[in-house]
């Protein structure tokens, strides 16, 4: 069989056993990450379960017919690979559907876009299907599907601009496009204290009652003493470098609400395993304990929904990040709730993998409308950037403006952060409502360094904030 350029809707024989389906791209910046994955449907054009949907967080088909081998990356050529064993593909398996995604833009955004068919025992090109894409965030390439006992391939090129969730609807995959109710998940009541420590006058109070006299000591924060001691050494540590930091910017006393935003689109999956959002989630928590004298910070999380984490609070702080500093569980797509999740976890199948910025920034402003304070709101916005929403997420924080939030946002990583990137130069506002900046390695970081650059604009917009009777 030799190699043949195909148009869209053309098709070919495979006489091939085993085959790999490559989609390939020319990697740069500003190109949105793309994953491939597969469909198995049967004669009904549908699939039988979530099983049969293989993708980057469920790898392999139960029936080893199907399996995502991942990308690759040469010298500016991109690829994502699916192999298929046509000779192990079940007989109630008619088609296989060949799709991919772009997580933080669309698919006209990606150049060089091309569909690979290749003998996986020689490496040899069989077929290539060079397409052409505009606002699709999700993509079919093509489909592998019998005709009279018979393997053939299909060049197909159709987009979905609805994402994942358009195209996973019309293969009989349930997903709810909006987000859960904000009943769940429920936030869960505190524990008691254990009776070795009393909220009490204890033995460790008078301590630090001579520091807390000075204008921006570290505050003792209630539940601090429950925490582990190699905790609660580092949370001391860095609340003293928060304390520093405040007074360096003129904002020694300063009191705020501290609201913490975590990425968990697909992207971010390496920074989750490898314990580095963990990390960060704890090193905001001594922000919170010495801005919020509640020693509590309320969360959320979002990828293609917003989701509401309970809220954090500090002498729960190793628990909490035990159950819901994670990402991208296996089955995003299964019906109904995962079994053996904790009552208040969140599943991250109703979260989704795709970059929607604009759907959180308005949920956490309707949450401080509905739940004024007298002390001034500082969201602490993580994220590995894919920002392609740019129009929505400029409305959201142009609206933004006259609410007593300032919004400080933290790229992690060298990616594209879009219209973030620009804010500080945005005309047209009253008060400049929005920081950014982004690091390589926020492990590399020191405490020193991280909070300074984290609250250096925050004081400044709490002074322009209140000259221009938004505090």
């Amino acid at each position: 069989m030799t190699a043949s350029s195909m148009s869209k809707g053309s098709n070919l024989p495979v006489d091939a056993r085993v085959v790999r389906v490559e989609l390939a791209w020319a990697a740069g910046s500003g190109v949105p990450d793309i994953d491939a994955s597969a469909l198995l449907l049967t004669e009904t054009g549908q699939v039988r379960d979530d099983a049969d949907f293989v993708f980057y967080n469920q790898p392999r088909h139960a029936s080893d017919a199907v399996t995502h081998l991942g990308k690759r990356s040469v010298a500016g050529a991109a690829g994502d690979t699916v192999e298929v064993d046509l000779g192990a593909v079940e007989p109630a398996v008619e088609r296989i559907v060949l799709c991919a995604s772009a997580d933080g833009g669309t698919f006209g955004q990606v150049p060089g876009l091309a569909l690979r068919l290749l003998d996986a025992s020689t490496g040899s090109e069989l077929a290539r299907f060079d397409m052409v894409a505009g606002t699709e965030t999700a993509f079919i390439g093509g489909e592998l599907y019998r005709r009279q006992g018979k393997w053939k391939f299909r060049a197909v090129g159709q987009g979905y601009a609805a994402g994942l969730a358009g195209l996973a609807t019309d293969f009989g995959i349930t997903v709810d496009d909006a987000p859960r109710p904000a009943a769940a998940p429920a936030v869960p009541p505190p524990p008691p204290a254990p009776p070795a420590a009393p909220t009490a006058p204890a033995p460790a109070a008078p301590a630090p009652a001579a520091p807390a006299s000075r204008p921006g000591a570290p505050r003792l924060t209630k539940g601090e003493e429950r925490l582990p001691v190699d905790m609660r050494k580092r949370l001391s540590l860095r609340k003293e470098q928060v304390a520093v930091s405040l007074r360096k910017h003129g904002a020694a006393d300063v009191v705020a609400r501290v609201v913490l935003v975590l990425d968990a689109s697909g992207s971010m999956s390496f920074l989750y395993s490898k314990g580095v959002v963990a990390d960060v989630v704890e090193r905001m928590a001594a922000v919170a304990a010495q801005l919020d004298d509640d020693g509590e910070m309320q969360a959320w999380t979002f990828a293609s929904n917003p989701a509401r984490l309970p809220d954090l609070r500090l002498g729960e702080l190793p628990e909490w990040l035990r159950l819901h500093v994670r990402v991208g569980e296996v089955g995003l797509f299964r019906r109904g709730r995962k079994k053996g999740l904790d009552p208040s976890q969140v599943d991250m199948r109703d979260v989704g993998i795709q970059n929607e910025e604009q759907k959180v920034i308005a949920e956490v402003r309707a949450f401080v409308r509905d739940n004024p304070a007298s002390a001034p709101t500082l969201v602490l916005f993580f994220s590995d950037g894919g920002v392609y929403r740019n129009k929505e997420i400029e409305r959201e924080l142009r609206e933004a403006v006259e609410e007593p939030v300032f919004w400080q946002f933290v790229g992690l990583g060298k990616s594209n952060y879009g219209v973030l990137e620009r804010f500080d130069t945005l005309a047209g506002r009253r008060v400049d409502n929005v920081g950014f900046f982004a690091v390589d390695d926020i492990g590399t970081v020191p405490d020193a360094e991280l909070y300074d650059r984290l609250l250096s604009e925050f004081p400044q917009w709490i002074t322009a904030a209140g000259r221009a009777g938004i505090l």
